[in-house]
């Protein structure tokens, strides 16, 4: 796969896709929303990627739009800003809903729809020095595309404070409102994201794919009988799979699961 802004490397069952764009923060534009929903939907059906590491080279993260491709889309028309728009909605919901666990991997600092990239993934670890911000209001615009992702990682409380005043905000305050899963020195950065991987990618394929839409289905549901029917339902299903059977047998049997063999 060859790509104008982004890497790609897939070693030992994950995938790491890099924002490779340093002399901008990594900015987007249509090329990188173009290449990031490519590279995600190919990712979802190799086999041999069990998760992926969405990561970026340079000081920053992402620091959002670029203003180059700011200023094109000022001279837009309705319709044509909709089209735009409704792009990167798709490319946010490629990441989200693809069918591995991605791991955001944030080295800098992260503003506007950097943050939506952010929290689209599964799983985020950052370093303690990051700073994040969502500082569209500031040029009379507003987060929404990336609103309903960075919603759900952070809450509403959080995400009506930051979304109405702007303010720059810490890597310990992010992780403190539940928008990343840890803050870590930047010397452990690398060894914090490949202990997660490793774990990951240990672990029934099938198994981790269908543990991350039983999170989507069940939260926020009434636990009423509907409810109880579909959570039964989800592991008898994989009770009696191939892999779950294999899972099974493996761990009484006190030997690796076949899954493990294949990865090697």
């Amino acid at each position: 796969m060859s790509y104008k802004t982004i890497q790609v490397e897939i070693e030992y069952g994950a995938a790491t896709v890099t924002l490779n764009r340093p002399e901008v923060r990594n900015a987007f534009n249509e090329v990188v929303i173009e290449e990031l929903s490519q590279v995600f939907q190919e990712l979802s059906q190799m086999d041999a990627v069990r998760a992926i590491v969405l990561a970026a080279n340079g000081p920053a993260f992402c620091a959002g739009a670029d203003l180059n491709w700011m200023k094109k889309m000022a001279g837009y028309t309705e319709e044509e800003n909709l089209a735009d728009a409704e792009q990167l909605a798709d490319m946010l919901f490629q990441i989200y809903s693809c069918t591995k666990p991605v791991i955001a991997k944030v080295q800098g600092d992260c503003y506007a729809g950097g943050m939506g990239l952010v929290a689209a993934c599964d799983i985020s670890v950052v370093v303690d020095t990051a700073q994040f911000c969502l500082s569209e209001v500031r040029l009379g615009l507003v987060p929404a595309t990336i609103s309903p992702y960075v919603i759900k990682a952070m809450g509403a409380n959080a995400a009506r404070r930051y979304f109405i005043t702007a303010e720059k905000f810490s890597a310990k305050e992010a992780h403190r409102i539940g928008f990343v899963h840890e803050a870590v020195p930047a010397e452990r950065l690398d060894e914090t994201v490949d202990q997660i991987v490793k774990a990951i990618v240990s672990n029934g394929p099938n198994a981790v794919v269908a543990a991350k839409w039983l999170v989507e289905d069940v939260t926020g549901a009434e636990i009423e009988e509907e409810l109880l029917a579909y959570t039964a339902e989800c592991i008898a299903e994989i009770r009696s799979s191939e892999e779950g059977r294999e899972g099974v047998a493996s761990f009484l049997e006190k030997r690796k699961p076949n899954w493990l063999l294949r990865l090697n």
